[in-house]
């Protein structure tokens, strides 16, 4: 299972994801040991069908019962659709669907059963990644930090930045490449920002029958509501010290806040808030960034990037500029965090999801 390649123990890892924005599942090769990235893979997509995203949607928020179960079909079907088309592969790290996301509560929800991927790919799978995460006293949330350390000393660069995700819900990592380790103190801060694409999908979804505000066309031509920018953002979220993490759902009354509003300036309103939770989360970081890599959904949207630029200050870019894939960063990360996993390597740690100390989370099946 294992390759040894240029004097090092190598692994060509598969990792999977399937996001709270409900699109579909990504997948994505990269060769590592679970520290050093020695080289990205090919990868690919595998879209949500309208049925099943509605399957996916009904589930949302559920901890259990018949529409999770259901949702669990869709999620393990909709992988091995994707995943079988990869060969060679020594590992599979799959992330699953998350429906509820409660780490001060309930815990936290992901379906998708990795015994099930483990037959039918007959190759071994890390999956169940946040849930002992949680129960040391974490927000099981955000998991990709580590990974995007090894991202950092990937690209070379010197000097703390910051990695931005914007799905479903915003998160960021701060780093300082400097470090010899993600799990030295120093190395990293991250939590989430607050709710990203999330909610002007969902008011393309209820109101035009769109997945999403495809380039920003719809928020282009609309204005901005302070005053409901001004409530999103007294949310005692905003202030609480980091690491913190959100479900998808926890601003949902965000809709309700742009109700009486257009579809332009609704859609304007909802893209300013997810911009401006970014900027209020900059003021937890250790240091002031020198740049803001954006990967997620998110960086298409160039009504939402403009934001950020006017806002954040220091440069802001796509993480194509330096060479990665925003499309497939976090299946990447989860094929990273698998092998971390495998070798015995921490996932988390105190300041990135608020463990109490650091963990490897994450379950190893074997086919059998």
């Amino acid at each position: 299972m294992l390759k040894a390649k240029t004097g090092k123990t190598q692994w060509r890892a598969l990792g999977a994801m399937s996001g709270t924005s409900l699109d579909g599942v990504d997948a994505a090769v990269i060769e590592t040991d679970g520290t050093q990235i020695f080289e990205f893979g090919e990868s690919a997509y595998r879209e949500y069908s309208s049925d099943e995203r509605a399957v996916l949607t009904k589930a949302l928020g559920q901890w259990g019962g018949e529409n999770a179960l259901a949702a669990a079909q869709v999620v393990e079907n909709a992988h091995v659709d994707v995943l079988q088309g990869f060969d060679e592969i020594d590992l599979v790290g799959f992330h699953g669907q998350t429906l509820a996301h409660e780490p001060r509560g309930r815990g936290t929800c992901q379906v998708g059963d990795g015994r099930v991927l483990a037959e039918a790919l007959q190759s071994p799978v890390v999956w169940d990644f946040r849930t002992a995460d949680v129960k040391l006293g974490g927000e099981g949330a955000p998991l990709a930090p580590f990974f995007h350390f090894a991202c950092a000393k990937w690209i070379g660069l010197k000097d703390p930045v910051c990695f931005l995700n914007l799905g479903g819900v915003g998160n960021i990592t701060w780093i300082d490449p400097s470090k010899s380790a993600p799990e030295e103190a120093g190395a990293l801060l991250a939590f989430d920002t607050g709710p990203a694409n999330a909610p002007v999908n969902d008011l393309m979804r209820e109101r035009l029958g769109l997945t999403y505000d495809k380039s920003g066309a719809v928020a282009m031509d609309g204005t901005v509501e302070t005053g409901a920018l001004e409530l999103f953002l007294a949310e005692p979220y905003f202030s609480r010290i980091p690491p913190k993490s959100l479900d998808r759902n926890d601003f949902s009354e965000m809709i309700n806040l742009v109700r009486e509003l257009s579809n332009a300036d609704a859609a304007a309103t909802l893209t300013a808030m997810c911009a401006a939770g970014v900027a209020a989360g900059m003021q937890h970081l250790p240091s002031a960034p020198t740049q803001v890599f954006v990967t997620g959904g998110g960086r298409k949207n160039p009504v939402l990037m403009e934001m950020l630029r006017v806002s954040l200050e220091c440069p802001v870019v796509t993480v194509e500029g330096v060479g990665l894939d925003g499309d497939m960063l976090e299946a990447q990360a989860f094929a990273y965090l698998a092998v971390r996993v495998a070798r015995g390597l921490p996932t988390s740690g105190p300041m990135t999801t608020g463990v109490r100390a650091l963990v490897g989370g994450g379950v190893v099946t074997s086919p059998g």
